[in-house]
């Protein structure tokens, strides 16, 4: 087994990026921290979203520090900035989005348990508030990420990349199976 090189990564990686049947996209309400944005960012690039809508108080995505963690993948993104969360939620159900609030919330499922086949924009919190009851009440749905271990939540950089996994995830798993990337 070896690594692959250059152009075979990126062989690989155009044989999934086929497979996305759905636009995804990210709404951030009071993100503050500039070094979640940009691990958001890096994130985003990496599962192809489409569009993010940035909110409220959350850092800037072309501030230095965000883009310094990004590591340049911001160039890959197109965001939009709104006042509020209503406006946010607003612009991404006219952009034809599902919006799906990533909560641990009373009524929430578990993401896997849901059917996110679809376009779907996730709307991630704060890092230690999460979701406002306002942005709660504007969701289509809101979902969760099962956590077995002694904490009980995730950073936001992270739990917004398992939760653009999942959706990823769900629409690969009706696609045709992947090649090795070896085909043009």
């Amino acid at each position: 087994m070896r690594q692959l090189g250059g152009t075979e990564l990126k062989r690989l990686h155009r044989s999934w990026r086929r497979k996305d049947s759905f636009r995804l996209a990210l709404l951030l309400e009071d993100v503050q921290s500039p070094f979640n944005v940009g691990s958001i960012m890096r994130t985003a690039a990496a599962l192809s979203v489409s569009e993010l809508f940035v909110s409220g108080r959350t850092a800037a995505p072309g501030s230095p520090k965000a883009q310094k963690t990004a590591l340049g993948t911001g160039r890959y993104l197109t965001w939009s900035t709104h006042e509020d969360v209503a406006t946010a939620v607003r612009a991404a159900r006219a952009d034809g989005y599902h919006v799906v609030g990533l909560e641990l919330a009373d009524e929430a499922e578990p993401l896997a348990a849901m059917d996110l086949r679809r376009d779907v924009c996730l709307l991630i919190g704060n890092e230690d508030r999460g979701l406002s009851a306002s942005a709660l009440g504007l969701c289509d749905a809101v979902g969760y990420v099962p956590q077995t271990g002694r904490v009980g939540s995730l950073n936001v950089a992270v739990a917004t990349g398992v939760a653009c996994y999942e959706v990823r995830r769900q629409a690969w798993a009706d696609a045709p199976a992947v090649d090795s990337g070896d085909a043009e």
